[in-house]
């Protein structure tokens, strides 16, 4: 049974792992941990199958002029053997909740739009965001809070623990 809880101080090799498995290499693992150090991990949820974690998702907050209320999604792992199963779903729908009860009032995120838009995210720049990694479409953004997003806003930056994924783009 997969149950999707907040991260415990117990979780962070399981969640390190869950990381380094589903990623060709380290640098989502170092992300978690240098967003951590930083306290800048306000939203950290895993999945858990029959009590072995085996999914993980992080939040944290993005800066935007004007809209100081964002998070940012990523990254988000599942390991290979319980990819397609829903797990990441789960963790993607129990994370946007938490989110809304934390006050976050918008979460952006860089992904495949395909897979997103089943949550409700859109385009970012349909409300005129860029993002620092030149996304383009899979740039995305939903609004928790209607309104939450003030038009033509601009340039999202993510924490600065973000320089530790060596130029690619937050998963």
């Amino acid at each position: 049974m997969l149950v999707v809880r907040a991260e415990q101080p117990g979780d962070t090799a399981a969640i390190r792992a869950v990381h380094e498995l589903a990623f060709p290499g380290p640098a989502e693992a170092r992300l978690v941990d240098a967003l951590r150090a930083a306290g800048r991990l306000p939203i950290s949820l895993v999945a858990e199958d029959c009590g072995v974690i085996v999914g993980h998702i992080a939040f944290s907050p993005v800066a935007l002029a004007e809209a100081p209320d964002g998070a940012g999604l990523a990254p988000v792992a599942v390991v290979p053997l319980s990819q397609r199963r829903g797990v990441g779903g789960s963790l993607v729908r129990e994370g946007l909740e938490s989110c809304r009860r934390a006050g976050f009032g918008f979460v952006v995120v860089l992904g495949a739009p395909e897979y997103y838009s089943r949550f409700g995210f859109a385009s970012a720049s349909g409300w005129g965001l860029t993002d620092e990694y030149g996304g383009g479409p899979a740039f995305q953004a939903l609004e928790l809070r209607h309104g939450a997003i003030p038009f033509g806003a601009g340039l999202v930056r993510y924490a600065p623990e973000f320089a530790l994924v060596e130029g690619e783009a937050p998963a």
